[in-house]
């Protein structure tokens, strides 16, 4: 491409790996070149590009990678020409501590370092704790061209800009900020602002890229594309750009519980699939295997491995009991055929009342000295889980590049309703952040907008979910997991509630859930659900300590919490306070 204007900027969009300097120096190198080769003005790129971003304590345990990092940036500037290049990097601080930083870069060197004042804070970051701040607002305008812009970085664009300048350039690492708020910078000012997106998955933190241009009315002028590493070629002055659609809509936001997906499973599936893609390239992992039972958790895992890994890479186990239904397995064996993965069936049966028969002579021996034996335990349906589990690490344990998948979801992760070492277990979690109710619409949306129509059977999606780990004595059959806990959309409305609304039982009690417009429900069967709730949540927290890790879908599910902890959910009035301080006065 021939300039013919002045004012056009490369947006370098890339996915870097945290802390494989050498990797991201020879892709930003690459994107510098392709912008040279079409002589722009300017290429730009996210922040901390080249260490990677979250670095958490790695500078702590391995300093020298500053000091690696400062001596590829200064290698990079060199082969800089008239092109300038803004490149982000962790500049030494003292310590173990780091400024996040830019390097403006032309003619074979750097030409300037521009630091930033203000560290992300948000449930997913903690930069503070890494981060130097900037201890003066240093000049960050550069002009090219006679166009002057102004360079900041992350939420310095709340914080440090000039009164007037061309454009202005905001170097990012995951933007907090949505459309409108950009677009009221750009109005403010009444200036273009580019912001650039870093895009791919570290561990559990997505970016999602979609690096935007607005004019300067705040009008979108250009955006790039989500999920996908992209140089784009924009002119804000000229408003010439191209506007990739988003993954998903911004603006909606729903003030209450809905059941309503729709709008967010593409971004979802996004987001999973470049979860899984980068955990396993970024590790050196090629293959995974997974338990298939026909029930809905395993089921939509493996579409999702099927799609992020390729069908050859994914091999779905059948480890049925005794208590497996006939219809699981055959629908486990759909499924794989549908998908075309590799499969088979290997049964569990021996295997647990070998384990089962030496656990009880070994018990009858501890009860000699501990008395306290439950008369009733879950000990036959954890050998079930981690016998699966023990034959899911054995192939990993046999085959090399290959992980075993665990597939708890989010909604049965928050009431512990897992088993440790069981279905828990594996090296990697696609679904963990993704609530049961939101699951079977995925289920329903996969099936439609795949390549391979259908690919999950119907009776899967219809099927009430179940471990089937245990018999119901009510029923004689398989326990249903929502009379072991409670209509899903309930209890998904009670983690929305707590994650959205940060509402307390006291709230939810006062509150009508959707499912109350829809089925008749007693105040006391409610307080009996939230009670269970929350008695589960707080019982879960040392299972979710132990989760492999999983993609981060939705924004508002951070959160950590101390494992040795002990919250009265239901609060104390004035009063009980009162009467509880004279009940324990000495």
């Amino acid at each position: 491409m021939e300039k013919n204007k002045k004012g056009y900027i490369g947006i370098a969009q890339i996915n870097p790996t945290t802390g494989d300097i050498e990797h991201n120096s020879l892709k930003i190198k690459n994107f510098i070149e392709q912008a040279q080769k079409m002589n722009l003005d300017l290429v730009v790129f996210p922040e901390l590009c080249i260490v990677g971003h979250p670095l958490l304590d790695i500078t702590d345990r391995y300093p020298f990678i500053l000091e690696e990092s400062m001596k590829w940036l200064e290698e990079l500037a060199k082969i800089t020409k008239s092109t300038t290049a803004v490149v982000g990097f962790a500049e030494p601080a003292g310590g173990a501590k780091y400024h996040s930083s830019v390097a403006i870069m032309a003619n074979g060197k750097i030409q300037k370092i521009i630091r930033k004042i203000s560290p992300k804070q948000t449930p997913l970051f903690n930069d503070i704790k890494y981060f130097e701040p900037a201890q003066t607002k240093e000049e960050n305008i550069i002009e090219i061209n006679e166009i002057k812009y102004s360079i900041c970085i992350g939420e310095d664009i709340n914080t440090n800009l000039p009164q007037k300048t061309d454009i202005i350039i905001n170097c990012n690492a995951l933007s907090s900020q949505s459309d409108n708020d950009f677009s009221q910078i750009a109005t403010k000012y009444n200036t273009p602002i580019i912001t650039v997106n870093q895009v791919g998955t570290t561990d559990n933190i997505t970016f999602e890229g979609s690096s935007k241009v607005f004019d300067k009315n705040g009008k979108l002028i250009a955006r790039a594309k989500s999920f996908e590493e992209q140089l784009l070629v924009v002119n804000p002055l000229q408003e010439i750009g191209e506007i990739y659609p988003e993954t998903h809509n911004t603006n909606i936001h729903h003030e209450s519980f809905s059941l309503d997906y729709e709008f967010d499973m593409e971004r979802t599936y996004k987001t999973i699939i470049q979860g899984i893609k980068d955990y396993f390239n970024k590790n050196g992992l090629k293959r995974a295997v997974l338990g298939l039972s026909g029930g809905l958790d395993s089921t939509v895992c493996a579409v999702l491995l099927t799609d992020a890994l390729g069908a050859e890479n994914v091999y779905g186990v059948s480890m049925p009991s005794k208590i497996t239904s006939n219809e699981s397995k055959s629908d486990a064996e759909q499924l794989a055929n549908n998908l075309d993965i590799n499969y088979t069936q290997t049964p569990i049966i021996d295997m647990f009342e070998t384990t089962n028969n030496c656990f009880q002579k070994l018990f009858t021996t501890v009860e000699k000295n501990w008395k306290d034996r439950y008369q009733k335990s879950f000990t036959p349906d954890n050998i079930q889980a981690r016998s699966r589990a023990m034959i899911l690490w054995g192939i990993s344990n046999e085959f090399p590049s290959t992980i075993p998948i665990a597939t708890s979801d989010k909604s049965e992760a928050y009431m512990g309703y897992a088993t440790i070492n069981g279905d828990m277990s594996g090296g990697f979690a696609p679904i963990a952040d993704i609530t049961k109710t939101k699951l079977f619409a995925l289920a329903r949306w996969l099936n439609k907008n795949r390549p391979t129509k259908n690919a999950i059977p119907e009776s899967i999606i219809l099927k009430r979910p179940g471990a089937e780990l245990a018999i119901d004595p009510k029923t004689g059959k398989p326990l249903i997991a929502e009379d072991a806990l409670m209509p899903y959309e309930f209890l998904d409305e009670a983690i929305w509630r707590i994650e959205n609304k940060k509402e307390n039982y006291k709230d939810m009690i006062n509150s009508k859930f959707l499912y109350e417009t829809t089925h008749q429900v007693s105040k006391e069967q409610k307080k009996e659900w939230l009670d269970k709730f929350y008695k589960r949540m707080a019982g879960a927290l040392y299972k979710k300590s132990i989760m492999p890790p999983y993609v981060i879908v939705d924004t508002t599910s951070p959160c950590t919490i101390p494992i040795s902890s002990k919250i009265n959910y239901k609060g104390h009035s004035t009063e009980e306070i009162q009467n509880i301080i004279k009940t324990n006065l000495n």
